[in-house]
């Protein structure tokens, strides 16, 4: 029988947001509106871009730091309820789903690894066109916020993979630190939360700028 293993990486780990989701721009949004809502200091789209990819509870304490320690649940239920009420507008980034399937058609597993909760990748996950094409997820709400490399290490050790043969595709420097703490390789995308200039200390295999950059160096190099 015919070896369909790829030739470098047998795992290929996605970030959601910003990476595979268009949601970026309504992810700000909904920081700076709870913000708002609660009557405390609004961050700028800088702040709020920044801390995409932790999980909630990390991230509104990095994008809101002067805000009452005691009071995050209720800056978090606000969030979400912004975030919930345009989530359907969101959706993929063209020519990500004919990535994906390209992927699974070479026989790699794929995981995502992403700051979202349970509830909100699922919801995000719940397409008929999505169905199936994920092998394993791990969210921030039921292992560890990035950069911690749990949720990655988790994943490795589902499917018995090493670090040197699994990759993090993901656009925040959390992405990237996350796969150099759990010892794997990394690809940058330039179109999500953060500005490429900050990835190359983390060394990435690459830096890509959109979509079909990406599944082209994926047809090359995975």
């Amino acid at each position: 029988m015919t070896d369909f293993r790829p030739r470098h990486f047998d795992l290929v780990v996605f970030d959601w947001d910003g990476t595979l989701f268009d949601s970026t721009a309504l992810i700000v949004k909904a920081i700076q509106s709870a913000a708002a809502d609660v009557g405390t200091e609004v961050p700028t789209d800088g702040q709020a871009a920044y801390v995409i990819g932790m999980g909630l509870q990390e991230a509104l304490q990095h994008a809101v730091p002067a805000f009452p320690r005691e009071r995050y649940a209720e800056l978090a239920s606000r969030y979400r309820h912004h975030y919930f009420a345009r989530q359907h507008e969101l959706s993929l980034f063209d020519g990500t789903l004919e990535m994906l399937h390209a992927l699974k058609t070479r026989h790699h597993w794929l995981g995502v690894a992403t700051g979202k909760s349970r509830r909100g990748l699922d919801e995000a996950l719940h397409t008929v066109q999505l169905k199936g094409l994920f092998d394993a997820t791990r969210t921030a709400d039921e292992t560890a916020s990035k950069p911690h490399p749990r949720m990655l290490l988790e994943l490795m050790a589902e499917f018995g993979v090493a670090p040197e043969r699994t990759l993090m595709v993901g656009d925040t420097t959390h992405d990237l630190q996350l796969a150099a703490n759990a010892g794997a390789h990394s690809v940058a995308v330039s179109f999500g939360a953060h500005e490429p200039d900050a990835f190359e200390r983390f060394e990435p295999r690459a830096v890509v700028h959109s979509t079909a950059e990406l599944d082209a160096w994926l047809r090359t190099h995975a």
